[in-house]
């Protein structure tokens, strides 16, 4: 289905300033700012879902790429947006909403869409980038370590990004029955903080590169 009003969540100014340009005239694109984290993410989401009606809500924005998996500069396509850290501790690992009972920890992106915006954008002979479909983690506290990251990537097998906003923005949506995907470009890779190592430029590029494509992508 066709996709006519679309709503694009970004965390900081930084991204929101790469999609401004994002045009075409079948498709009203707004971005929005949803602020660092969850929280901030699903209560700002949800304050524009108030304003106007939205047929597709996209939490986009930069990330960290999982080794083996993502690297600097690729892009990754949600097909699930789960909440990384949400549960409770015990003796024998981690225990998620869904299996504590309270719900669940994961939510699904439109059937297929995942792989219509990769067909699209592979067969793109304007894009310089390699393009992912995997699980894209929340985190209100990003990982800093190779023990933290092993566990994120033991725990989630098909994981393949994380980031801080996503699960918020895909919650907000889900809650008002607007479709919702996530999108993420790698400036970083997952596991030790080595601020000298991100490449926050080209992941900046590519989110724009992506976005411009996009619209003619959410037509089809």
């Amino acid at each position: 289905m066709p996709f006519h009003r679309v709503l694009i969540m970004v965390a900081v100014e930084a991204e929101r300033e790469m999609l401004l340009d994002v045009a075409n005239p079948r498709v009203q694109i707004d971005v929005q700012l949803a602020g660092v984290g969850p929280i901030a993410a699903a209560t700002n989401t949800a304050i524009q879902l108030t304003k106007q009606r939205y047929d597709l809500v996209i939490s986009a924005g930069i990330g960290g790429g999982f080794n083996s998996k993502a690297h600097i500069g690729d892009l990754v396509i949600a097909n699930t947006i789960i909440s990384g850290d949400l549960g409770a501790q015990s003796e024998d690992g981690f225990l998620s909403l869904d299996k504590l009972g309270f719900g669940t920890n994961c939510i699904s992106t439109p059937e297929g869409l995942a792989t219509r915006i990769y067909n699209a954008l592979s067969a793109s002979s304007s894009l310089e980038t390699r393009v992912h479909i995997g699980d894209i983690i929340t985190l209100s506290t990003a990982t800093g370590t190779l023990a933290t990251a092993q566990q994120l990537a033991n725990r989630y097998p098909n994981v393949y990004a994380e980031a801080m906003e996503g699960f918020g923005v895909a919650y907000a949506a889900h809650n008002a029955g607007i479709p919702v995907i996530e999108l993420r470009s790698i400036s970083n890779m997952v596991g030790p903080r080595q601020r000298d190592k991100w490449d926050i430029p080209t992941a900046l590029r590519t989110l724009k590169q992506i976005c411009s494509i996009l619209p003619e992508v959410l037509l089809q």
